[in-house]
């Protein structure tokens, strides 16, 4: 199938848990608890790698969440009481070159098991990204990565390999507990399989097979389901679009019969809704899950991935 690749790209995250919204909120709003607790202590850096650790470590372990649900990911600069809680965790669960104040930290603190969720899979560049919120911090130590999509998560083929990085991770960490969190970590490895299987029988016949997005988040859904992200901008949610790119979206929604731009819970729909308005095109959600919040259609990561998956499949028809 040749899916056109255009403008797709990156952000990031906040926090809940698995278990359900107030149990990780309420942590996530003292980070200092995450350290010295009688559990394998884990820092993670925002909702997708808080939401493993949960699975996987079950209850053996104390996850906190560096970035506050309803917080933009990006937007993290880490206080000196989160810092000193870093320290004195277990580990450290992060996905590298995505929130720069979370890598300095990483980098200066002694915390013997460091986790980088971006090397446990492979990552790509898609469409312009390399101009995105990456290549701002691409003085940054680890260069090679920048302009790379971090939205790993959203493709829950890689978002698997991942999980499976992060369990043998804490097996090593937490040899005591080994037996069990590589059983919590094959059930995650086999829903997030089911939930592949979802996503391949519901996108396999639409209409059409091109989404538009406020910002580009979802580069590698997109690109494992044959389907084609075209956004309004960059790697930055808050960033404006030029005229010019607003006309060649408007131009190629009608050639392509998109019905739908997508915007998400934790920015502003604005720009969406000016420019459905103006092509005459409906909005909805489409959300990154970068952090569950009251606005989000679900409680969880499955639950969110649900609903993107019936708003991708009423904005591009199924036949």
């Amino acid at each position: 199938m040749n899916v056109r690749r255009r403008l797709i790209s990156g952000t990031a995250v906040a926090a809940a848990t698995a278990l359900g919204l107030a149990t990780l909120s309420a942590c996530s709003s003292d980070s200092a608890a995450a350290a010295n607790t009688d559990k394998f202590d884990v820092v993670a850096s925002f909702y997708p790698m808080a939401f493993l650790a949960e699975r996987i470590g079950g209850d053996h372990v104390h996850v906190t969440s560096l970035t506050e649900p309803g917080q933009e990911p990006h937007d993290l600069e880490i206080s000196a009481k989160q810092t000193a809680a870093l320290q004195e965790s277990d580990a450290v669960l992060y996905l590298k070159n995505l929130q720069p104040s979370v890598d300095d930290a990483v980098a200066q603190s002694e915390i013997k098991t460091k986790i980088d969720a971006a090397s446990l899979t492979t990552l790509e560049k898609h469409g312009n990204e390399v101009g995105g919120h990456a290549a701002e911090h691409d003085d940054h130590e680890n260069e090679e990565l920048a302009g790379l999509d971090p939205h790993i998560w959203l493709d829950p083929v890689r978002y698997s390999q991942v999980a499976e990085g992060v369990g043998k991770a804490f097996e090593k960490a937490d040899p005591d507990h080994a037996a069990d969190y590589r059983t919590n970590t094959a059930a995650l490895v086999k829903e997030l399989g089911a939930l592949n299987t979802q996503f391949v029988n519901g996108l396999a016949n639409t209409k059409t097979k091109v989404f538009v997005t406020t910002h580009a988040a979802f580069g590698y859904l997109a690109e494992r389901y044959g389907l084609t992200e075209e956004s309004i901008s960059g790697l930055d949610p808050e960033s404006e679009p030029s005229a010019a790119r607003v006309k060649d979206l408007e131009k190629m929604a009608r050639a392509d019969g998109v019905t739908t731009v997508f915007y998400e819970t934790l920015v502003s729909d604005k720009t969406a809704k000016t420019i459905a308005s103006d092509a005459n095109l409906r909005t909805d959600v489409l959300d990154p899950i970068e952090g569950i919040t009251e606005k989000s259609r679900g409680k969880d990561y499955f639950s969110v991935q649900q609903a993107n998956l019936k708003a991708l499949q009423t904005a591009l028809g199924t036949k």
